[in-house]
């Protein structure tokens, strides 16, 4: 599913030019759990965010489903990703202003589907998550935990070939951790969900298939 080969990136910091990742080279098989740990500063996060979309290599490249991204024009990186990779993120990034239906609706907005096809893929994500019954409330009348589901939820609905999760626990009591990683382990082992998740948290990592370690930008 994702082939990383001989990645390497760096970012400009005023006139340093400061290495983050050093030849990486991962394979992540269809299906699979993955897990990368490391201490803050590591490239974790960067990691993720090349296999995504969102950052581009310096130097590899990076296949995805048979789609080399690294090479693709900016419009065509967003289309890509739009349709392929589902987020979630620790803080949630839902907006206050719509109820948690509408938070979940907002990605199949840029789609060609109706009013009555959003509605059903909405509701068959809600449930998928447990949040048939607050699909109405508001991000400030839910839970952390809920918010979350709800954040996973709009993650699922364009039914993505990968979900990718940046400290998807890291803002969650241990209850509510539990719960959002039961559900992505459930995600994984009932619908084949791909899930490359950054995490701090070994508990969190213990749903993985197989844990990768980063340290100052190479694998351990």
């Amino acid at each position: 599913m994702i082939e990383v080969r001989n990645v390497s990136k760096s970012y400009h910091r005023d006139s340093l030019l400061v290495p983050v990742l050093n030849n990486i080279s991962i394979t992540v098989p269809d299906g699979e759990f993955l897990a990368m740990m490391g201490p803050s500063g590591s490239g974790k996060t960067t990691l993720l965010n090349l296999i995504a979309g969102i950052d581009r290599p310096d130097e590899g490249s990076i296949s995805v489903n048979g789609t080399e991204i690294a090479t693709l024009s900016e419009s065509a990186l967003a289309q890509w990703r739009s349709n392929n990779v589902g987020f979630i993120f620790q803080f949630y990034n839902l907006l206050p202003v719509l109820t948690a239906f509408e938070n979940v609706e907002l990605p199949l907005l840029l789609t060609k589907l109706s009013r009555r096809e959003r509605r059903e893929h909405v509701e068959a994500s809600l449930a998928m998550v447990g949040l048939a019954d607050r699909m109405k409330h508001y991000p400030k009348q839910l839970s952390g935990g809920q918010e979350q589901r709800v954040a996973i939820a709009r993650a699922l609905v364009t039914d993505p070939t990968v979900l990718v999760a940046d400290e998807p626990t890291g803002d969650l009591d241990r209850v509510s951790a539990g719960e959002v990683m039961t559900l992505l382990d459930r995600l994984n082992k009932e619908f084949k969900k791909t899930i490359v998740m950054v995490t701090h948290d070994p508990r969190a990592a213990e749903k993985a298939h197989k844990v990768m370690h980063l340290d100052k930008g190479e694998l351990t």
